[in-house]
């Protein structure tokens, strides 16, 4: 799947407080790694998650092998009422 890196760190901050430990726990994964997911780059602390940034704008695309993360974290947006704009 093909995201802009915008919009997966837009994602990441409308997520409600503690949102990256709910999914952390509920994917069995360390909190640092959901964070990468996003965009972080603390691979000290987390694995290094499967993504891939071609450069280009809105920060370029990423492209997710894995869907899992973002798909949690958009049903917790939709169970707060939150909407996140393209």
């Amino acid at each position: 799947m093909n995201i802009t890196f915008e919009e997966l760190r837009r994602i990441k901050h409308a997520l409600p407080h503690g949102s990256i430990a709910r999914i952390a726990q509920e994917l069995n994964l360390d909190e640092q790694t959901v964070r990468n997911y996003f965009g972080a780059h603390n691979y000290k602390d987390g694995q290094i998650v499967e993504w891939h940034l071609e450069p280009g704008p809105n920060g370029g695309i990423v492209h997710l092998e894995d869907t899992t993360i973002l798909e949690r974290a958009r049903q917790i947006l939709a169970e707060n009422g939150i909407s996140i704009a393209n």
